[in-house]
C-alpha cells in the first residue's frame, strides 16, 4: 500500500522560488523545480499546475515576504529616518553580497513584459514599495529629520527607480564601492 506523504505547499513554493530566483524563469527546468520541491512532476501538475503557474505563485510569495518586511519596518518605534537609512544600507548589502539580485527586478526584465499576471503582481509590489518609502520619508519630514521643502512622493519614486539602477550597476560593474557611494549620496541629499 502506498504511503501518503503530506505536502506543505508553502514550503514547496518557497523552495521553487529559490530556484527561480537563482536561475531565472527561462533557465529553470521542471526537473530543477521538482527536485527542489521534493515532489514528482505529476504532483506538481495536480497541486499547483504548470511551470508558469508555479512561477506566478512564487513571484506572489516573494512580494508577500517583502510586504511583511515593509510592514514590520513601518511599525517600528525607531525614528523614520533611522529605519530608512538602515533599509538603504541593507539594500546595499543585499546588492553587493547577494548572488541572486532581486527577484522582482529579475522577473520584471525576464518575464513581466510578456506575462500580464506577473506584471500585475510586480506593479502592486512597486506600489507597496513606493508607499513604504513615501510613509517613511513623510514621517521623517514630520519629525524634522528630513528637510520638509522636498516632495516626499518624488523622493519615494526617485529611490524606487534608483534602487533598480543600483542592481543594474552592480551586475555590470561589480563595484561595491560605487554602490555604497551612491547610497551615501542619496542619504546625504535627504538629510541636507
Amino acid at each position: 500500500m502506498a504511503r501518503n506523504v503530506e505536502f506543505n505547499e508553502t514550503l514547496a513554493i518557497q523552495k521553487a522560488m529559490e530556484v527561480f530566483w537563482k536561475k531565472g524563469y527561462n533557465a529553470t527546468s521542471l526537473r530543477d523545480l521538482t527536485d527542489a520541491m521534493q515532489i514528482n512532476s505529476s504532483s506538481l501538475y495536480n497541486t499547483i499546475g504548470d511551470k508558469q503557474e508555479l512561477f506566478v505563485r512564487c513571484v506572489q510569495h516573494y512580494t508577500d515576504i517583502r510586504k511583511q518586511d515593509w510592514d514590520k519596518r513601518l511599525a517600528s518605534k525607531r525614528s523614520p529616518l533611522a529605519v530608512l537609512v538602515d533599509y538603504i544600507h541593507e539594500a546595499v548589502k543585499i546588492i553587493i553580497n547577494g548572488e541572486d539580485s532581486c527577484m522582482a527586478v529579475k522577473s520584471a526584465f525576464e518575464v513581466a513584459t510578456n506575462d500580464e499576471r506577473v506584471k500585475q503582481i510586480l506593479v502592486a509590489d512597486d506600489q507597496r514599495s513606493y508607499q513604504f518609502l513615501y510613509d517613511l520619508i513623510k514621517n521623517a519630514m514630520d519629525k524634522g529629520e528630513i528637510r520638509d521643502d522636498e516632495d516626499p512622493a518624488l523622493l519615494a519614486d526617485y529611490f524606487n527607480s534608483t534602487w533598480t539602477g543600483w542592481y543594474e550597476s552592480y551586475i555590470l560593474h561589480k563595484d561595491p564601492v560605487k554602490i555604497k557611494r551612491m547610497a551615501q549620496y542619496f542619504i546625504k541629499q535627504l538629510t541636507k
